[in-house]
C-alpha cells in the first residue's frame, strides 16, 4: 500500500516542502529502501524507525518497503524525516488510517522506544508550511512553542509515536500550541549590562552612541585593561529593541543550527557574537561540508565582537569586507550556493602595538617603530576604509574609576539611539534604506549637503589624511548621523568636525 506524508527539508535556512512516499510491498523479503538523496543520517532512519515502530507495539512491516523523498534533486539531511516516515510505514502496512495527515507538514526524530526528539530549524519549516498553505504543523513537543510564533498556523506538538498516530487517526484530540509573542518579549527583552556600570569614557560613549543611532561600523584602539570589552558587550543595550521580523529572521538562523535555547521560542534580544580571533575563514563566514551559516550570520541585527583584531589572521579579516558591504554572505559549493543574511554592526577593538602602551602617558611602550607599523598593518586600507568610526580608548583615571556620581544608563542613552533612528527612518521611508551607514553615494550626495564651511574643513582633512573617496563618504553618514541625534535638519560644521575626529586613526594605519 502507498502513503503520502509531508515533511520539510532544508536548504541552508530555507525550508522546501518534501514529499515523503512508503510503498510497502505486498511481497518479497523484509527490507526497507531510502531514496531521494538522503544523507547518512536520514539513511540511518530506517532502524530508528524499526525500533520505534516495534516498542511501540505495532507490526513493523515485513515484506519490501521503498521511501521516496522528493524532490529527489536535493540533498535530505537531518533526522527530521524519522516521524513521517515511521508514520508512512503504518499507514502502508494498514495499521492505521489517516483523513487528516495530508493538511499536515509532520517533523521528528524518534528514538528507539518512539519518544519524539526534537529537531532544527522548525521555524523555518513553520514558516515554509504557512506559505505552502497547509492547515497546521506536527513538530516535537520542545519545538512547539517555536513553530508557534507563525501566524496562521495550527501548531500540535507531541511526544510519541504512539500520540501522533492517535492523534492522526482522530482517536485523541489535542490542543493547538498558542503563543504570546507580547509576553516573550517583555519578558526576554532584558539585558544583563548597562552603560551606567562603565566608569569614565565619555568621548568612547560618545563614539558608541553615534554608532548605535547610524548604524555605523567602530574600531577602538587602546590599551589593555581600558575597558573596550566592557564598552563593546554594552553596545547591544543602547540599540532599539528588536521588532518582530528581525526577530524572526536572527531566530531561524539561530534555530538551523542549533543554537536556540529549548526554552526560548523567539530572539528577544540582539545577538553579540565574539569569536576568537583564532577563528577560520569558514567559521566567520560559514561553509564547511554542510555549508551552514557563520559567525557573520549568526550577528544578523546583532553586533560582531572581533577583540584583538590584528591578531586574526589578514586573509580571514579580508573575507568579511564583501558582507560588511551587502549585508549577505554567499556560500558557494559544487551542486548548491547559499545565501544568508548577514547584517551585523561590525565592533572592533585592538591595542595600538605588541605591548600595548604605545601612546600611553602611563607605561613606557618597548616596542620599535617597525614593530608598530607591522603590528597596526595587519588592518588592510580597504578594510579600514569599511569602518565608519575609529576611536582611542585611553586608560581611566584613578579618580573617575572611584567616582560614585551616577553615569549615564543605557536606557537614557537608547532613548535618543531609538529618536535618531525614527528621524533615519522616515527620511528613507523606502524600507529598504533604514539607518545612515547603508546610504548609497547617491542617497549621500541628496541627504548630506554641507556649506561652505563644511566642505572646507572636509576638504582639508581628505587632503592631510590622505583619505579614499570611501572614507569621504563615511564622514558624511557619520555627520548625518550626528545632526540627527541633535535633530537638526541640516549638517553643520561642528557635526563634520566630530566626524572628522573619528578618522584621524588614518594616519597610524
Amino acid at each position: 500500500m502507498l502513503a503520502r506524508l509531508h515533511s520539510v527539508a532544508l536548504v541552508g535556512i530555507e525550508g522546501i516542502i518534501c514529499e515523503v512516499e512508503v510503498d510497502v510491498a505486498r511481497g518479497g523479503f523484509e527490507k526497507s529502501v531510502i531514496v531521494g538523496l538522503p544523507d547518512a543520517a536520514v539513511k540511518e532512519s530506517t532502524e530508528r524507525v524499526k525500533s520505534a515502530i516495534i516498542n511501540c507495539g505495532y507490526n513493523y512491516p515485513k515484506t519490501q518497503s521503498l521511501v521516496n523523498l522528493a524532490p529527489a534533486d536535493i540533498k535530505k539531511e537531518g533526522p527530521a524525516f524519522d516521524l513521517p516516515i515511521a508514520l508512512g510505514m503504518l499507514i502502508g502496512n494498514n495499521v492505521f488510517s489517516s483523513t487528516v495527515a495530508k493538511d499536515f507538514v509532520i517533523v521528528g526524530e524518534l528514538a528507539l522506544d518512539g519518544r519524539v526528539r526534537s529537531v532544527n530549524g522548525v521555524l523555518s519549516m513553520a514558516m515554509t508550511a504557512a506559505a505552502n498553505g497547509y492547515r497546521g504543523i506536527i513538530v516535537p513537543i520542545d519545538n512547539a512553542k517555536e513553530a508557534a510564533v507563525v501566524d496562521g498556523l495550527e501548531v500540535y506538538g507531541v511526544g510519541s509515536l504512539s500520540q501522533t498516530v492517535e492523534f492522526l487517526s482522530g482517536r485523541l484530540p489535542l490542543e493547538t500550541t498558542i503563543l504570546d509573542i507580547n509576553g516573550v518579549f517583555d519578558a526576554e527583552s532584558r539585558y544583563d549590562f548597562d552603560f551606567a556600570e562603565v566608569k569614565g569614557q565619555e568621548s568612547v560613549k560618545r563614539a558608541l552612541t553615534v554608532a548605535a543611532a547610524g548604524g555605523h561600523n567602530i574600531l577602538m584602539i587602546g590599551p589593555p585593561g581600558a575597558g573596550k570589552t566592557m564598552l563593546a558587550q554594552r553596545l547591544a543595550t543602547i540599540l532599539p529593541p528588536l521588532n518582530l521580523a528581525e526577530s524572526l529572521e536572527t531566530t531561524r538562523i539561530y534555530s538551523s543550527v542549533g543554537l536556540l535555547d529549548k526554552n526560548r521560542a523567539l530572539m528577544a534580544i540582539r545577538p553579540v557574537r565574539t569569536p576568537h580571533h583564532t577563528a577560520s575563514g569558514p567559521a566567520l563566514i560559514g561553509g564547511g561540508t554542510d555549508a551552514r551559516p557563520g559567525e557573520l550570520s549568526l550577528a544578523h541585527h546583532g553586533i560582531l565582537f572581533l577583540d584583538e583584531f590584528t591578531e586574526f589572521p589578514r586573509n580571514v579579516l579580508e573575507m568579511i569586507r564583501q558582507p560588511l558591504e551587502d549585508g549577505t554572505v554567499t556560500v558557494s559549493r559544487t551542486k548548491r550556493t547559499n545565501k544568508y543574511p548577514a547584517n551585523f554592526m561590525l565592533v572592533a577593538s585592538c591595542n595600538p602595538c605588541p605591548c600595548g602602551y604605545y601612546g600611553s602617558d602611563y607605561r613606557r611602550c618597548k616596542c620599535t617603530p617597525n614593530q608598530v607599523e607591522k603590528y597596526l598593518s595587519k588592518i588592510s586600507g580597504p578594510l579600514m576604509d569599511r569602518i565608519d568610526i575609529h576611536i582611542e580608548v585611553p586608560p581611566v583615571e584613578f579618580r573617575k574609576l572611584r567616582s560614585k556620581t551616577g553615569q549615564q544608563s543605557s536606557d537614557s542613552i537608547r532613548e535618543s539611539v531609538v529618536n535618531a533612528r525614527a528621524v533615519q527612518a522616515k527620511r528613507f521611508g523606502d524600507g529598504k534604506v533604514m539607518t545612515n551607514s547603508v546610504m548609497t553615494h547617491k542617497q549621500v550626495q541628496k541627504y548630506c549637503e554641507l556649506d561652505k564651511q563644511s566642505e572646507m574643513m572636509l576638504k582639508q582633512a581628505m587632503i592631510e589624511f590622505g583619505l579614499s573617496a570611501r572614507a569621504h563618504d563615511k564622514i558624511c553618514k557619520v555627520a548625518r548621523t550626528i545632526a540627527d541625534l541633535e535633530n537638526c535638519d541640516h549638517i553643520r560644521p561642528e557635526h563634520i568636525a566630530e566626524a572628522i575626529s573619528y578618522r584621524k586613526l588614518d594616519r597610524k594605519l
